[in-house]
């Protein structure tokens, strides 16, 4: 099988190789339309350029770029802020990117990234096909947050999704609820596979059959949790209580159950994930699952630091733990 080259990148991509060569030594003056191109050119003939990463790493600036899916989740915005204060103590600024769990936007990021020559990215995919093959190849320090991305061997800050979830589900079982409801988040996420799988561990661990009717996926956002739990009210699932995989889509879920005028917990029991700034300000005060949030993010900076020191070393991969947070929201049930 012959190498690919840069002509062979610049036919395919419908560029001339100057232009090829500008993208992958991360110059600033290539259209970011046309460095897309160029980059889905790369990953799609496998082409590996040779030396470019010592000359980006001889190059590059103190930048950082991070990439998050929703900067309006205050999940995220405490992320942030740990990437922020780990990145100054290190001497790197953060370029904040939103790509609103949009891959499209998510791939014109990564081709800024590279054409600014950042120093590195600290991203949390936007699902699990996410490519940040294209980083990789040039040499790019990457660490992944809260998600994680299947066979690609890079650094990984991550919390226990499954033991945070068996742990919410676990209190609402030792609290008598037996018709638990579990809101999730899409099918092809890592954090939501994660979540749903510790959810069915702890029905498992207490010989509660698992009722497929009880499960909803939606979008890890307010609209989808209230949506979602709609649907459970309207359809007459029989339920007792229900789990929320993250903060917005309880938001969501609460204020549904609120509008319907179900009582929380006299009903329904409710318990969520991520521990929400104002969760204890609900009336009746909200239980949720606590994720390390700042320490997430002060822990991707310091492998991504680590990682720009020692671009050779193996990659990382870092498991935080999560504590649950109960209140009167899943009081044990009477009887």
């Amino acid at each position: 099988m012959s190498l690919v080259k840069i002509q062979d990148v610049a036919r395919h991509a419908g560029v001339s190789a100057a232009t090829v060569s500008r993208v992958l030594n991360g110059r600033s003056t290539v259209n970011p339309e046309l460095a897309a191109r160029v980059l889905a050119a790369v990953r799609e003939l496998g082409y590996r350029p040779n030396g470019v990463a010592r000359n980006l790493r001889r190059r590059q600036t103190t930048l950082w770029a991070v990439l998050v899916s929703d900067v309006g989740n205050p999940f995220f915005t405490s992320l942030v802020r740990g990437v922020e204060d780990g990145g100054r103590q290190f001497g790197y600024s953060v370029v904040l990117c939103n790509t609103d769990e949009n891959r499209a936007r998510e791939a014109e990021y990564i081709a800024v990234a590279l054409a600014d020559n950042m120093a590195g990215v600290i991203i949390s995919p936007a699902d699990d096909s996410t490519d940040i093959s294209a980083l990789v190849a040039a040499g790019t320090a990457v660490v992944t947050i809260d998600r994680e991305l299947a066979e690609t061997e890079v650094d990984a800050v991550l919390v226990d999704n499954e033991k945070g979830a068996e742990l919410a589900t676990t209190h609402l079982l030792s609290s008598g609820y037996r018709r638990i409801a579990c809101i999730t988040g899409p099918r092809r996420m890592s954090t939501a596979i994660q979540r749903l799988r510790g959810y069915h561990r702890a029905l498992r661990a207490f010989g509660v059959p698992v009722d497929r009717a009880l499960v909803r996926h939606a979008d890890f956002r307010e609209a989808g949790g209230y949506s979602a739990m709609a649907a459970l009210l309207d359809e007459g699932v029989e339920m007792d209580a229900v789990f929320a995989a993250n903060n917005l889509m309880t938001v969501g879920a609460v204020e549904c159950l609120t509008e319907r005028e179900v009582p929380i917990p006299g009903r329904l029991g409710v318990i969520g994930f991520d521990d929400i700034p104002w969760a204890r300000l609900f009336r009746p005060g909200l239980s949720t699952v606590r994720q390390p949030t700042y320490e997430l993010g002060r822990a991707a900076a310091q492998l991504l630091a680590d990682r720009i020191e020692n671009p050779s070393r193996p990659a990382a991969r870092m498991v935080l733990q999560t504590e649950l947070h109960p209140r009167e929201s899943s009081r044990p049930r009477l009887g």
